[in-house]
């Protein structure tokens, strides 16, 4: 589709007509004992990338995408202290270039924040988004204790990506679906990854 910027991954520009709509913003969910983190880093081959991490230090990130078999690229990284994460956030937010990736790994710390507050910072991402043109992707990790604010996130999120790993006989299954998506364009299927060195689909089954 005319007009869409790609996201990196060939499975996923396919299945989204060519990509996301420059200005999309969306939260990609999964469980935090998944190879999750690959398609992030592999997001950030497509184009420059901002890549906020509230809970690993920027050397550890850069360590881990350095050494990952990932084709990433090489993504500002920053990390966001507790005690001023959504301040700091809007601050290097507001320096994102045109036509740019910006990452938030993980949106938790950011969702335990004061409603009022994260609902305000979610609406100025949005609106930078589309004032640059460029791509969020979230990352929010599902689980027993989620914070308060995930409704919103996921409410407010152009796009919902939803990773789901299981064990399937004696392999481990990764599936994604994308449950929401205001673009319009969606697979109505899920997609069926295989999450190891990089992203590729899986073709050992089919695409369930």
């Amino acid at each position: 589709m005319v007009g869409r910027l790609q996201t990196g991954i060939d499975v996923l520009d396919r299945k989204l007509d060519g990509g996301l709509p420059p200005g999309c913003v969306v939260a990609y969910t999964a469980d935090p004992a998944s190879q999750s983190e690959l398609l992030l880093y592999e997001l950030t081959a497509a184009r420059g990338t901002l890549y906020l991490s509230t809970e690993r230090s920027d050397d550890v990130v850069r360590h881990a995408i350095d050494s990952s078999m990932a084709q990433a690229g090489s993504p500002t990284v920053r990390h966001l202290a507790d005690n001023d994460s959504l301040d700091e956030a809007t601050r290097l937010i507001s320096a994102l270039p045109d036509g740019a990736n910006l990452i938030i790994d993980t949106m938790d710390v950011l969702e335990r924040t004061d409603r009022s507050e994260y609902m305000t910072f979610l609406n100025e991402l949005k609106a930078h988004m589309l004032e640059t043109k460029s791509i969020a992707v979230l990352h929010c990790l599902k689980g027993n204790a989620e914070p308060e604010n995930r409704s919103t996130t996921l409410h407010l999120a152009d796009a919902v990506f939803d990773l789901r790993t299981t064990v399937g006989g004696t392999e481990l299954e990764n599936h994604l679906t994308i449950p929401k998506f205001r673009g319009g364009g969606a697979p109505t299927e899920s997609i069926k990854l295989e999450l190891s060195e990089a992203v590729e689909i899986d073709t050992s089954r089919d695409i369930a």
